[in-house]
């Protein structure tokens, strides 16, 4: 028994459990349900307080560092060992330093917030937000990559399996919260200092790298999304029936236990997943014969484009040498990557930090307020969760590049933003499912497109400097265009804004930026077409050859 124990502990399909779990306790994307608390007991206007989300922002995406972390002790530990057993470090590490910084940020800011501490300069805000947003890129860091070198040829889906259950992390922790404290944003916060803190200290040695491809791992994979999409929905009814009705206590317990349970279902697939992968090596070991491999088989490409030559498949095969981030940089393709997520990252993240005040000025109640940041979480999920899984599978059976499908989505988020700019009754919630959505693709279909085009040794540095183009967008967007204009439209008006004139400019803005993002990526796209066809393909073939 404790053989099997063991066995099962020391799995990629438990890793990957544990880092499910990790992610949905993050609680991304729920700055607006405490960003009145911090407003009101701080004294900021709109402008200082969109000043501390853009440093909320920076830290949640500026994760240069944890990909720095994770380069020295889990991928140099891994090619020192076999994968199964690190000598002094691993991606545990990364979930330490995440934890740490997520406990001392929340928990000074609900500090300052319930007066245990005095009223801190602005600056010291910021810091302490920085601080607790940063420790999400080590948990997503060590979580994803972790992921990517556990299943190195199902890159779009485990990354959208682990961003997507991030997205969706702030609905969960919503339900915790309106289970037991509704209505008291101070206490959200202290929430967010223990709870993150305490499952990922539970669960970070679970999360470790075993190189091992089976047949069935996307079968597998697909059932962790399919688990994913009956959360997202059963916390869709809950918040729409949270909507309607004024649940008692017995029936919010209830159903956070029900909760529980649906989040549980993730480990049932990784018991099965390991017995299937156990059954097919012991099938593979009996019927292996060597003389049945055909090294040339695979040499024809998409398209009719002929046969490449060795100096190319040696390029493909050599899965693990890639670039570094300072090589990535000198290269017109990380830019064009990097200038498409200011422009989609920059203009979604922008409207999730002002939902609150959005709602506020169209005349939603706090309960509808609290609701479209739930509902954020959800889309956002669907959105990686679903760029993720059909990437891989336009990819797969059509041979369509990636950033193909990244265009499509920035298109569809310029006209989300157009449908709030309309303000007619009902187009905020519209418009903020197709923003969410697209949001959330970018998040799933950015760090695969640098995977695939940087390799993947590097990639937690690579992506997470990409990823600095959210922060740097939701400066541009939250502070100098939506802040700016919100402030001028609320003079003489006690500081608050009423009316749809309060944001219109300002969604128009982003609507025309989000179109020239979508512009940069067909760019994108059709400089990398060749090398999607000449080495992904290519390198996707030999995988299961």
């Amino acid at each position: 028994m404790e053989e099997k124990l063991s066995l099962m502990s020391n799995s990629k399909w438990i890793a990957t459990v544990a880092g499910i779990w990790i992610q949905c306790c993050v609680g991304a994307y729920t700055f607006s349900i405490y960003s009145s608390a911090l407003k009101s007991s701080q004294g900021y206007d709109q402008s200082t307080l969109d000043t501390v989300a853009v440093f909320k922002d920076i830290g949640s995406n500026a994760g240069v560092l944890a990909g720095m972390l994770y380069s020295a002790v889990a991928v140099g530990n891994n090619r020192k060992s076999n994968g199964n057993n690190y000598q002094w470090g691993g991606p545990w590490v990364v979930h330490l330093a995440g934890a740490i910084q997520n406990f001392v940020g929340y928990f000074m800011m609900w500090a300052f917030v319930v007066g245990l501490i005095g009223r801190p300069p602005v600056a010291v805000m910021c810091l302490f937000m920085l601080l607790s947003s940063h420790s999400m890129t080590f948990f997503t860091t060590a979580n994803m990559v972790s992921g990517v070198q556990n299943f190195p040829h199902s890159g779009g889906t485990i990354v959208g399996i682990m961003k997507g259950f991030l997205g969706i992390s702030g609905a969960i922790v919503i339900q915790v919260y309106d289970t037991f404290w509704e209505g008291k944003p101070s206490i959200f916060l202290l929430m967010l200092a223990l709870l993150p803190t305490f499952v990922t200290l539970v669960l970070m040695f679970f999360v470790r790298i075993h190189k091992s491809n089976t047949a069935n791992d996307q079968k597998h994979l697909n059932g962790f999304t399919i688990v994913a999409l009956i959360i997202a929905g059963y916390l869709m009814i809950l918040i729409i029936l949270e909507n309607i009705f004024s649940l008692p206590l017995w029936a919010r317990i209830f159903n956070f236990v029900l909760l529980l349970l649906l989040l549980a279902l993730p480990l049932g697939i990784a018991i099965k997943a390991q017995k299937d992968t156990k059954k097919f090596l012991e099938t593979l070991s009996l019927e292996n014969d060597p003389s049945m491999e055909n090294p040339l088989a695979y040499n024809e490409l998409p398209g009719g484009e002929g046969q490449v030559d060795a100096d190319l498949d040696d390029k493909i095969l050599s899965d693990e040498e890639g670039m570094n981030l300072l090589q990535s940089m000198c290269t017109i393709n990380f830019w064009l990557l990097f200038v498409a997520m200011v422009c989609g990252m920059g203009s979604g993240v922008a409207v999730v930090n002002n939902l609150s005040q959005i709602g506020q000025s169209l005349n939603y109640t706090t309960l509808e307020t609290k609701n479209l940041v739930s509902l954020w979480s959800i889309w956002n999920f669907l959105g990686r969760i679903g760029a993720g899984y059909l990437s891989d599978y336009l990819l797969h059976t059509r041979g369509w590049a990636r950033p193909l499908l990244m265009a499509i989505t920035l298109a569809t988020m310029g006209v989300g933003h157009l449908v709030v700019a309309s303000g007619l009754p009902g187009t905020l919630y519209v418009g903020s499912i197709l923003v969410g959505i697209c949001y959330g693709s970018q998040w799933s279909l950015m760090p695969t497109i640098s995977s695939e085009l940087f390799g993947v040794r590097h990639v937690g540095t690579i992506f997470n400097t990409i990823g600095i183009a959210s922060p740097v967008g939701s400066y541009i967007f939250s502070v100098r265009v939506i802040g700016y204009i919100y402030d001028e439209e609320a003079k003489g008006e006690d500081d608050s804004c009423y009316g749809t004139h309060c944001f219109r400019l300002s969604f128009m803005i982003m609507a025309s930026v989000a179109f020239l993002g979508s512009l940069v990526a067909l760019t994108l796209l059709f400089r990398t077409k060749r090398f999607y066809q000449l080495v992904v393909l290519k390198r996707i073939k030999l995988s299961l050859s």
